[in-house]
């Protein structure tokens, strides 16, 4: 796939992000959305994320992003254009 019409976000979630399953249901998004990219913890209690795929895809997960799962309480999500790398083949659950 070209890079044409990609978009790659590196985001930064900071609230109570950890311990509530934000991980795991980011990657189930993500890959439902058909991106690729990872998702880990951060040892500051933030949750930091890469996200690439089509535009509109990424734009929706950066919505999830600013509510999260039920039991998140999301304070500030921070997002980074990168350029689109294409090297990630799926969506990982980083430790």
């Amino acid at each position: 796939m070209s890079r044409e019409g990609r978009s790659r976000k590196r985001v930064f979630v900071s609230g109570d992000v950890q311990g509530v399953n934000f991980r795991a249901e980011c990657a189930r998004e993500a890959r439902r959305l058909g991106l690729v990219g990872w998702v880990r913890n951060l040892p500051d209690g933030r949750v930091e994320a890469v996200f690439e795929g089509e535009e509109e895809p990424v734009g929706r997960m950066m919505q999830w992003c600013s509510k999260g799962p039920t039991h998140a309480g999301v304070e500030h999500v921070a997002a980074a254009e990168e350029p689109p790398q294409s090297s990630e083949d799926g969506f990982e659950v980083r430790r």
